[in-house]
């Protein structure tokens, strides 16, 4: 079974306090739905093409339905509402290849 991943860069970061309210909530609620962390803060970014050097994180999930159904979670949900429109970002849950 394919594994799923959520991929999110982060364009502009307006309110740091918002995003600190964010992680401090996403982090478990990650773990909680089964993700693991394989790149985030601190770690090199080199951006190509239209791409931007900023926070760029990289969660892995077992499968896509457990990935997508983290999104969906209660807990992260509750992250989402933190956050609010503290950043502008590119969020995506992918497919990985067999």
């Amino acid at each position: 079974m394919p594994k799923g991943y959520w991929v999110s860069a982060y364009r502009t970061i307006s309110d740091p306090e918002k995003l600190a309210a964010y992680d401090k909530l996403a982090g478990p609620a990650v773990e909680a739905g089964g993700g693991r962390l394989l790149a985030a803060l601190g770690n090199r970014v080199v951006a190509h093409d239209a791409g931007i050097a900023e926070r760029t994180i990289l969660i892995e999930f077992d499968s896509f339905e457990q990935a997508v159904a983290a999104h969906e979670s209660a807990a992260y949900q509750e992250a989402l509402a933190a956050l609010s429109d503290g950043v502008e970002r590119d969020f995506r849950i992918v497919e990985g290849t067999d």
